[in-house]
């Protein structure tokens, strides 16, 4: 809409909105399609006054005190550490209101949320008229990955929220001088957040008007009426929406949902693996194993090099799942969490100056304050209810320059190698602990684009649901899904390397309900997986890949985790569940049958193979198969 506003106007209203200062930093940008979008903004919403932030120490600085200062957060006893809550209804990322705007002739396929473009803008344009008067309008400059590489993508975040813009400063690299580089082009991404009104416990108001709204046309995204960072920090899943969608249109690199790590194999080997997890399966803990390092946990982009595959972090922090975060299961972030500098606690439990939250392994206070208001042992909510001292949600926000085990690799412009790839989610009752496809198109098909999960706490909505999650990235692909696929098989078969492809599990269970993992087996899984990827061990085919060998797990557990691993537990992992698996790729198939019309041909073909691989096996060996028959 920025574009019905004339040159004139545009000047107009950023000279009169805009001290000399704040004019000077947006003209030193020279340019035009960023000055309008400022302009719209800010007729749009009507602040009283409007700041723009460089790169500088000392404008971070400003939005963090913004912030403490009765924007969002409020100061605890540790130097650094702040907390903030979303309201009771704001906990989690909104799919049922999160919609793309689609002009007329453009489609995305039912399985994914639209709305009429025009009708999307005017809902919009109503709720957001007039939204930030009596308060001040922060612009700020963000780059996803890192700069004066291939991989930058130069954002610009406008909102009424000094919490939203500093945890945008913890979690995005400054891109205020990388924005110069565009010089004057509009090839970059807009985002328009108002947390609305605010109730007396300063959580958006009015949840039941949230909006977020992305506009692939403008590389534009709306939020409104919410301050939950997963619908209000648009460089995070908001920007790998615009991303997929930029990616697909140029061809030739990938945006997906995933974290990269360097594995460490033997003789100081460094292997670099990206991974796919839905929410809250595994994904960070993951990419925080002890002994290996991180590059990022959440978001990648992928180019091509030398016949290679290279990836980057989109991101230099995490917003991480906090519950069952504890100084055994992952100690260099507990580590992090407890010491002096930059962190924001989300919907915890404060006592006394100091943050807690379930499974953190150290007692929690019988009362305090959380999400709910003054909180004590046994609340309820309005249904009877028990009221936990954290929420299921409730996250951190820290840089990863405050771990430990941060890659040297990390800011490197041109990415890292990528020599593996895995998949994740939660199962219990069909898939083993790891597995590696046989080549990258069942890579893709049936380890990425066939996840089934079950919901967690991380979505609103009802936890405990399998659900269908192509590549762990359901939620945020912005093309048809058959073209998504056929772009992530086009990629890896015009490299001449392509990573190896694994799926993992962790939640595999017994008859009992028992999981068969324990929270650390992932890191032998890992760890046979780089050795994989080098040809160091050999592995017992399946139908539907390859698993490890009893002989190669015995040395990882002894060595890494001083376990003494059975050939029984073994046995129970890595069984080939027959039965499961048909009904599973018979499911999945009927989804993209029922909602996928351009699903390509090689799909169907993929699971057939596999299916008549399983049959073949199932009339030899029965319902399920012992790895030592293998």
């Amino acid at each position: 809409m920025a574009d019905k506003l004339s040159i004139s106007d545009v000047q107009d209203i950023l000279q009169r909105k805009l001290d000399q200062d704040n004019r000077q930093k947006l003209a030193a940008l020279n340019n035009s399609h960023l000055n309008a979008f400022v302009a719209d903004a800010i007729e749009l919403t009507e602040p009283d006054n409007v700041v723009v932030f460089t790169d500088s120490q000392s404008d971070i600085d400003t939005i963090r005190q913004w912030a403490v200062n009765g924007g969002g957060e409020h100061p605890l006893v540790t130097d650094g550490h702040t907390y903030h809550f979303d309201g009771p209804h704001d906990q989690g990322r909104d799919p049922a209101n999160t919609r793309y705007l689609l002009p007329k002739g453009m489609e995305l396929g039912q399985s994914l949320n639209s709305i009429d473009r025009d009708e999307g803008l005017a809902d919009l344009r109503s709720l957001l008229k007039g939204i930030m008067k009596g308060r001040t309008m922060l612009v700020c400059f963000w780059c996803l990955c890192p700069t004066g590489s291939d991989f930058s993508i130069s954002c610009v975040q406008i909102t009424d929220s000094p919490y939203v813009a500093h945890s945008e400063s913890i979690l995005y690299r400054p891109g205020y001088e990388q924005f110069k580089r565009l010089k004057g082009s509009d090839n970059f991404f807009r985002f328009l957040h108002s947390e609305g009104q605010l109730d007396e416990n300063g959580c958006s108001l009015n949840w039941q008007k949230r909006r977020i709204y992305i506009d692939l046309t403008e590389d534009m995204v709306y939020t409104v009426n919410t301050q939950y960072a997963g619908n209000t920090v648009g460089l995070k899943k908001l920007a790998l929406r615009l991303a997929i969608q930029r990616a697909s249109r140029d061809g030739d690199w990938l945006a997906e949902h995933m974290f990269i790590m360097g594995v460490h194999g033997p003789h100081e080997r460094v292997t670099y693996f990206s991974g796919a997890f839905p929410s809250a399966c595994g994904k960070t803990s993951t990419a925080m194993l002890p002994g290996q390092t991180i590059v990022g946990d959440d978001i990648a982009y992928f180019r091509k090099r030398n016949g290679k595959a290279y990836a980057a972090n989109v991101e230099q922090g995490i917003f991480g799942i906090i519950n069952d975060v504890n100084a055994q299961d992952d100690p260099i972030i507990f580590k992090a969490l407890k010491t002096p500098g930059e962190v924001i606690f989300g919907n915890v439990l404060i006592a006394d100056g100091k943050p807690y939250w379930e499974g953190m392994g150290e007692p929690i206070p019988d009362k305090g304050i959380n999400f709910s208001g003054p909180w004590y042992k046994g609340k309820t909510d309005k249904d009877g209810n028990p009221i936990p001292p954290s929420h299921k949600n409730a996250r951190y926000t820290i840089r990863l320059s405050a771990l430990e085990n941060l890659d040297s690799q990390f800011d490197n412009p041109e990415g890292v190698p990528i020599g593996g790839i895995i998949y994740g989610g939660r199962d219990c009752d069909t898939h083993v602990p790891i597995e590696q496809a046989f080549n990258w198109v069942e890579g893709i098909i049936a380890k990425g684009a066939s996840i089934e999960s079950e919901t967690t706490a991380a979505t609103l909505g009802k936890a405990g649901v399998r659900k269908f999650n192509i590549m762990a990235n359901q939620d945020f692909v912005s093309v048809p899904l058959g073209r998504y696929i056929q772009n992530n098989l086009n990629f890896g078969q015009t490299l001449d390397n392509p990573p190896a492809i694994f799926s993992v599990n962790y939640f595999l269970q017994d008859e009992n309900g028992k999981f068969l993992n324990g929270k650390l087996y992932k890191m032998v899984w890992l760890l046979w997986a780089e050795q994989r990827v080098h040809g160091d061990v050999d592995a017992l085919q399946t139908p539907t890949g390859w698993i490890p060998r009893y002989e190669d797990l015995v040395p990882l557990f002894r060595n890494k985790l001083k376990i003494c691993y059975s050939k029984e537990a073994y046995e129970k992992q890595f069984t080939i569940r027959v039965t499961n698996l048909l009904a599973k790729y018979d499911h999945v198939e009927k989804i993209y049958r029922e909602k996928v019309s351009d699903t390509p041909p090689l799909v169907y073909e993929t699971f057939e193979a596999i299916r008549n691989r399983l049959k073949d096996a199932q009339s030899q060996y029965g319902d399920t198969i012992s790895p030592f028959v293998l």
